[in-house]
């Protein structure tokens, strides 16, 4: 067994095994994807490797990429377009987050066949914007009536997307009570005896939980396969209907949280959090601009997870789609870097962060974003070494769990 095989493996020995393969399978599908499965190689190897220019401690999501950016229904029913994924969220240097996230660039556009100098011209600007919002010591925040091109265009659609449309995406009719659809492939049938205790967990924190929403009941729920990453946690989708409002359901996600694979390879002291779930809720509450609906927490079968609602507004914006007009794709960069600085910004100086006045001064420094953008194009290569590896690996069965899968739920198609 080689050095990856071995690595990627160990990682992922603690998932669902018969849902590992399917991220395996996943990230054999490009340079990318495999890159979103292997955050834990990213923060590995950065540990191992010359020490970037020092920086402030701040919170990040820890996870940063150009996909890891979306539209969600704040709990004061607008429509934001931020970061969305912290699973990984930790405190660390802030050079952390860019790096990741210029790393991302280059191995998205070499995916998409984008010239090397358009990417590191975006690399370049994304670096600018972040250091420049940084310096100003003032968060930003991107909705529709502050968004520009295609980010405008992508929330004003998200906010005319309604309930029925992702009920109608995600639900059957059977003997006139609406259900869950298996026929969709990102959803798996789940043993009665889990579902049934699922139910009435899920029941119980509808009547208990500050968080949870008033006068439901679970009438539905399936195993949810969604993102990369974190294929292989335990993630259900719940469909609940009002029980004082006719026709009115909603539909919670339930993902487990794990430890951060960012966390072994920080020489910062963490937090001590109740636990993983809250660690994630507590970090993206502080990042986001306004926190996401329903966004709760609760711990089931001894495993905490991420309780928040499945929205019609939730997107994310598929970069894939930027391929060709340079316009959108540079406005959508200089966003990104906007709302990373403001992320920082805005939980600047919380439980060992980095104060408003270190975090400018680091935006106004100019003798640390060439090394960043350096090592992000170097890894990028190394990414699509580790990931030549892998796909042959993988085609000779050394990443293969021996378990027999689900035939219908193949591949690819789950993809958000």
């Amino acid at each position: 067994m080689n050095e990856l095989v071995e690595r990627l493996t160990a990682f992922n020995a603690g998932l669902l095994p018969e849902k590992v393969q399917l991220k395996y399978e996943a990230m054999a599908e490009n340079a990318f994807r495999f890159f979103r499965g292997t955050c834990h190689l990213f923060y590995e190897d950065l540990a191992a490797a010359e020490p970037l220019p020092l920086s402030p401690l701040a919170w990040i999501c820890g996870d940063l990429h150009i996909e890891n950016f979306g539209s969600y229904r704040g709990d004061n029913q607008l429509v934001y377009f931020d970061l969305n994924d912290f699973d990984e969220a930790v405190l660390a240097p802030a050079s952390y987050e860019t790096v990741r996230m210029v790393c991302s660039i280059f191995i998205a556009f070499d995916h998409l066949d984008i010239e090397p100098e358009k990417a590191y011209k975006m690399a370049e600007l994304y670096m600018k914007t972040y250091s420049a919002i940084l310096s100003t010591g003032k968060a930003i925040s991107i909705e529709p009536r502050t968004a520009k091109g295609i980010v405008c265009e992508f929330l004003k659609k998200a906010a005319r997307s309604t309930e029925k449309d992702i009920l109608k995406k995600r639900t059957v009719s059977k003997k006139k009570q609406i259900m869950l659809s298996l026929e969709d492939e990102r959803h798996f049938k789940l043993d009665n005896k889990l579902k049934q205790e699922l139910k009435a967990h899920i029941n119980e924190w509808v009547r208990t939980s500050n968080d949870g929403p008033y006068h439901y009941e679970v009438v539905s729920a399936v195993f949810r396969l969604a993102g990369t990453g974190s294929v292989g946690v335990k993630r259900y989708l719940l469909l609940l209907k009002s029980t004082n409002t006719k026709n009115k359901y909603l539909l919670l996600d339930m993902k487990q949280a794990r430890a951060s694979s960012v966390a072994p390879y920080l020489p910062v002291q963490q937090l001590r959090w109740n636990n993983e779930a809250e660690r994630v809720i507590g970090v993206q509450r502080r990042m986001q601009h306004v926190p996401a609906a329903l966004l709760s927490t609760t711990v089931f079968r001894g495993d905490s997870f991420i309780i928040q609602e499945l929205q019609p507004v939730k997107d994310t914006l598929k970069f894939k789609l930027l391929r060709d007009d340079y316009r959108d794709m540079y406005q959508v960069i200089d966003d990104m870097a906007a709302l990373t600085a403001s992320a920082q910004l805005r939980s600047g100086g919380i439980q060992g962060s980095g104060i408003i006045d270190d975090l400018m001064a680091f935006g106004i420094d100019q003798g640390w974003q060439a090394a960043v953008i350096n090592y992000a194009k170097d890894y990028a290569d190394k990414v699509k070494t580790y990931y030549r590896q892998f796909k042959r690996g993988y085609s000779e069965g050394q990443y293969n769990t021996d378990t027999s899968l689900n035939k219908k739920h193949q591949i690819l198609q789950y993809e958000n």
